[in-house]
């Protein structure tokens, strides 16, 4: 049981000259950030025309992106402009617990989305049967249920252990390595489980992904024209943009037996799978999606005409 009932979130305190600034630029991104995924998510759920597996997935995409980002960017915002860096004990455990659940799923419902595009390249005949809706649901119960399992055992391990020396958490959120620093026991069975349980979130998704995408090439490979190749590779190149930023920040982050000694490198890092990756998915997936692309552009054309138009059209269609 821990000593110590606050911690201290360095952050980028480190910099005091560039607080304000920080503060301005993170701010933004969170903003924009938000804006961005919840007009996916309100896309997806309104647009009749994305009932469809694959808008479902990124719906559910963005919907963990919103919670992690939540999770972690306001409470450091908060504590640069009032240079209050405390948090509870448990306020840190639970920070820590819903991170890693809402990371983890969004690996599984990475893996499910390499899935549905195996399913709808190589096998699109059977498609319709296959992706049906108890499937989705399925899966997609499957990918939250068990990300949300994943910090449960790491997260008691850590609350066992004794915090009796400096509260500081070199981080600007509560993340498992540098809690570990501040252990004063032996902690490498709390090393060893982290270990295996990142390595096994990662690798099974990854394998999933990795198998998928080696079925797609070879089946995109044998297509005859040159336009078809095309086509068919361009509805995975977003996934595939967005699984080699998120997993290669991720794996470097997390992949370690011990917790790494270069604090300041951990959270450049942390910034990519923190703030580039749902920075980036919803352009990613709107650019290069017609589909999403339509229904953005229909929206707001819809929400531009001023009331007079708006009703002038609706009263042209009851007249017909």
């Amino acid at each position: 049981m821990s000593f110590i009932s606050t911690f201290f979130l360095v952050g980028f305190s480190g910099y005091p000259q560039f607080q304000l600034p920080i503060f301005c630029v993170f701010l933004l991104i969170y903003i924009f950030m938000v804006l961005e995924n919840t007009t996916i998510v309100l896309l997806v759920i309104h647009d009749s025309k994305l009932w469809k597996p694959m808008y479902i997935f990124i719906g559910n995409l963005s919907l963990l992106e919103i919670g992690y980002i939540n999770v972690t960017l306001p409470n450091m915002l908060f504590n640069i402009i009032t240079g209050n860096q405390e948090i509870s004990f448990n306020g840190c455990l639970a920070q820590l617990f819903l991170f890693v659940f809402l990371c983890a799923a969004e690996c599984y419902v990475l893996a499910t989305m390499a899935y549905d595009r195996y399913i709808a390249i190589c096998k699109p005949l059977q498609y319709t049967v296959l992706m049906q809706e108890r499937s989705i649901c399925c899966l997609l119960i499957c990918s939250w249920s068990a990300g949300l399992c994943t910090p449960v055992f790491p997260i008691y391990l850590l609350n066992k252990q004794n915090f009796c020396g400096s509260n500081k958490v070199d981080h600007y959120f509560c993340d498992s390595s540098p809690l570990m620093k501040l252990v004063c026991g032996n902690i490498k069975t709390e090393e060893l489980a982290n270990f295996l349980i990142a390595a096994f979130v990662l690798l099974s998704s990854l394998l999933v992904i990795s198998v998928s995408y080696i079925y797609i090439t070879w089946t995109i490979l044998k297509i005859s024209s040159s336009s078809g190749r095309q086509k068919a590779f361009s509805t995975c190149a977003s996934h595939l943009t967005v699984v080699c930023v998120f997993y290669g920040s991720l794996c470097s982050t997390y992949m370690r037996v011990a917790p790494a000694s270069n604090s300041a490198l951990d959270r450049i890092v942390s910034v990519l799978y923190l703030v580039i990756t749902p920075l980036f998915n919803p352009i990613i997936y709107t650019l290069r999606n017609q589909d999403v692309s339509h229904s953005l552009q229909n929206l707001l054309a819809k929400h531009s005409q001023n009331p007079l138009t708006r009703k002038h059209n609706q009263n042209n269609l009851t007249y017909r």
